[in-house]
């Protein structure tokens, strides 16, 4: 499957303002760094190119596999917040896809300063029950992509940093609470995420010396309609904060990615005593529970 590309350029008006701009502006957005986002045309990947674009200023590389929703939130983000946008409608599930997506960069000029690996899928269901195909993508998706993408991009951030001392790199890998959780239903889910914290915190200690900061985030349950709860379960779990809305977990882990230099970013103060909790559940619990769950 060959990847469907677009590769216009979106910049923050139409033409008929763009003579107007003054050369300030312009020169200040050909300057700023790329941000690549993956899993951007909507949910939490497209707050993570929203806020990087309205809070920090940083031009936007969006890669998914929606084309429609991938060109509508390129544009929105560029018409809105005075940045340079590209976008790369690609399956992140294919075997050289993160390839594909650095060889786009550099042959576009990309000089990506951030990485931000966020695309993924839940499979909520008995293993023996799963097709063997969607099990196949959400690996894929969950290792080996994240894997090859921040193997690729680091080499570039490193090179980088030995050329200019003064140069940073910031690498996000959107892991899960249930990195820590032994549970029915979300099996192999729950041991893709553990692989991407401790690839991620083993990452931190060998990139921290080139100035790259490498950051696991471990959300819990988040508001974006993935998730197989009933309505009235999901407004009771909205209603105490178990639940997250997207905007502000985005907003804490990348305060935690720019401005601290931890391994690990678990927002939400809740997820603190539930973790425990879950991992010290006997296992009669998880009987009793388990037909319910799945």
């Amino acid at each position: 499957m060959q990847p469907i590309s677009i590769i216009m350029l979106r910049t923050s008006t139409f033409d008929d303002q763009r003579s107007v701009t003054s050369s300030g502006e312009t020169s200040r957005k050909e300057l700023s760094p790329w941000a690549l986002v993956t899993g951007a045309s909507s949910g939490i990947g497209l707050c993570y190119a929203t806020t990087l674009a309205r809070d920090y200023g940083y031009n936007i590389i969006l890669v998914s596999n929606q084309p429609n929703e991938l060109t509508q939130a390129a544009d929105m983000i560029s018409h809105s917040f005075s940045v340079h946008t590209q976008c790369l409608c690609l399956d992140l599930a294919e075997q050289d896809a993160a390839e594909r997506v650095h060889c786009f960069c550099i042959e576009h000029n990309l000089d990506v300063q951030v990485l931000i690996n966020n695309a993924g899928m839940l499979i909520f269901e008995r293993l023996t029950q799963v097709p063997t195909k969607r099990l196949n993508t959400m690996l894929m998706l969950h290792v080996v992509t994240l894997t090859h993408l921040t193997q690729l991009f680091a080499q570039d951030m490193v090179t980088a940093h030995r050329q200019d001392p003064n140069r940073r790199g910031f690498i996000l890998n959107m892991s899960s609470m249930s990195a820590w959780m032994a549970m029915p239903g979300i099996q192999c889910y729950n041991a893709t995420k553990s692989y991407v914290l401790n690839f991620s915190r083993s990452l931190w200690h060998e990139l921290h010396p080139e100035q790259i900061h490498v950051l696991a985030v471990t959300p819990g349950s988040t508001d974006t309609g993935l998730l197989p709860f009933g309505k009235t379960f999901a407004k009771w779990l909205r209603a105490v904060h178990i639940t997250m809305p997207p905007e502000r977990l985005v907003r804490r882990a990348l305060h935690v990615l720019f401005l601290t230099s931890r391994k690990r970013c678990m927002p939400g103060a809740w997820n603190y005593i539930i973790v425990p909790i879950i991992n010290h559940l006997p296992d009669w619990v998880i009987k009793i529970a388990m037909p319910k769950l799945i």
